[in-house]
């Protein structure tokens, strides 16, 4: 085998490979021989079939493995000598391949994987966001849990956020009724984000009796797809508006959730413990980002473009198994890679980083850190051992968690070499409460 290779860009590389076709023609006659021995042909007895025979059947089906064989055998061993790291898949071009030709030619275009460079992070400043969970977030905390338990009972005022509906209502596109778009004695629940906007807007405001007629336009993602984009004429007669009552934080209250013995600071113990984990997982996922900006913002390098290609193709069904999964109908619509180009490419260029990171710095997962991980995920289902065997007895899945570590590992040592900021935020806005 001879190879000769061509620097085309930053990444892309074209290597050329000869291979004597001596040795292929030989490799042809081996096979075709040794599937004489075990090949069945009507006529002949098993072990008893010509070769010719074979030959004319079989012959090119047999030429074209060893085709293929020879491709991948050889591209292998030319990467191997020259220390050369494949990113993707290349693209083979065969150039000679008769057997009147001397040597079996073929080209391989190909990226190979960036020389990572990350800038000193020593003189970074990282933001380290906390929060203080006291008293008002143990209310504000049960507080929700007050609002999921309402009663709602009859009321004679103005709906307004928070009231349920209850209404007849009548909806059209040009004049013609839609499936789905007609109702009576519906209830409807305000500021739970399930209605189209302008649909809650015009029912905010509405008493009992109340009639209204008035346009909404569904927005061009509504999930169902001849509605999407579309504006809709609808009437609507309330029958009642309905308050929330919302039950006291008292012993019928804390037995209701579990305890027997209706002890409320019980209770406020348990949501407090269960806030303080909720808030230290949520830093957690903002102080990784924060270090992920960072280290993106440090690191300088070209991306291979196949690797963008791959991981844009995988947020491509992700997207449309999620549209499926809310309804919308895909089938086989191709989502165009433009749409997914800017997220893969930082996706495939932060995994390069912490895996350059983890690799210079040692920080690959080590046995008890895997065990930890595990043993937190087990813990919270009824039968811990078996998920620590869905997790051990497949390697697929224990990669993930060792990703999940590695990760975690490179947080932390970044935050080391760093410069740490502490910033505090309010608990509504890392929880997402809107006041």
């Amino acid at each position: 085998m001879d190879s000769t290779l061509e620097t085309i860009s930053n990444l892309e590389r074209k290597m050329s490979i000869s291979v004597p076709m001596a040795e292929i023609n030989s490799e042809i006659i081996s096979r075709i021989g040794k599937l004489s021995k075990t090949v069945k042909v009507a006529g002949f007895r098993p072990g008893k079939v010509p070769v010719k025979i074979v030959e004319q059947q079989h012959g090119s089906q047999v030429r074209s493995e060893v085709m293929s064989d020879v491709i991948g055998k050889n591209f292998g061993e030319a990467l191997e000598q020259k220390e050369l790291r494949i990113a993707g898949l290349p693209k083979i071009d065969v150039q000679a391949k008769e057997e009147k030709d001397e040597n079996f030619v073929f080209t391989a275009t190909f990226e190979v994987y960036p020389s990572v460079e990350i800038k000193d992070i020593a003189n970074c400043s990282i933001d380290k966001p906390t929060v203080k969970v006291g008293d008002a977030e143990v209310d504000s905390t049960l507080g929700i849990m007050q609002k999921q338990r309402a009663n709602f009972v009859i009321s004679d005022k103005a709906a307004e956020i928070g009231d349920q509906v209850k209404l007849d209502f009548k909806g059209s596109v040009d004049g013609e009724f839609f499936e789905g778009g007609t109702g009576e004695g519906v209830v409807m629940s305000l500021g739970e984000g399930r209605l189209v906007a302008d649909f809650e807007n015009a029912l905010t405001g509405l008493k009992a009796a109340d009639e209204k007629s008035f346009d909404v336009q569904f927005p061009d993602d509504y999930p169902g797809k001849d509605l999407a984009g579309k504006k809709a004429q609808f009437e609507v007669k309330v029958h009642e508006v309905l308050g929330p009552v919302l039950p006291e934080v008292n012993a019928d209250f804390a037995k209701e959730l579990g305890f027997e013995d209706g002890d409320v600071v019980k209770l406020r113990g348990d949501v407090k413990k269960n806030v303080d984990s909720e808030v230290a997982k949520r830093l957690e996922s903002r102080q990784k980002d924060f270090v992920m900006k960072t280290l993106l913002d440090q690191a300088e390098f070209d991306v291979p473009k196949a690797l963008i290609g791959e991981e844009g193709q995988r947020l491509s069904d992700q997207m449309k198994q999620n549209m499926e999964s809310r309804g919308v109908k895909v089938g086989d619509v191709t989502l165009p890679q433009e749409m997914f180009a800017e997220e893969a490419t930082r996706r495939v260029k932060l995994g390069l980083i912490i895996a350059h990171i983890a690799e210079k710095n040692e920080l690959q997962p080590k046995p008890d850190q895997l065990k930890e991980v595990v043993e937190e995920m087990a813990n919270g289902y009824e039968k811990p051992q078996e998920v620590r065997d869905w997790y051990y007895k497949n390697p697929q899945r224990l990669r993930e968690i060792e990703s999940f570590v590695v990760e975690k590992n490179v947080v932390s040592w970044a935050l080391e070499k760093a410069q740490i900021t502490e910033v505090e935020l309010s608990f509504n806005e890392l929880m997402g409460i809107d006041k």
